[in-house]
């Protein structure tokens, strides 16, 4: 004979399962490192300095 099936494990287990499916999803999406971030900002105050320097004294 089976073994008896514990369905509220069961659905809890499946949930856990759409949750971490879910977060690795949106950590493809979204998740930048520490060091992608630094590189971001820094890249975005170079181009408003560029930009300052180029504008016109009235």
């Amino acid at each position: 004979m089976a073994q008896p099936v514990n369905l509220n494990r069961f659905r809890k287990d499946k949930a856990r399962a759409d949750k971490k499916a879910r977060a690795d999803e949106n950590a493809a999406k979204f998740g930048r490192t520490k060091v992608q971030k630094a590189v971001e900002a820094l890249e975005t105050e170079k181009q408003i300095t560029s930009l300052d320097q180029h504008k016109r004294e009235p």
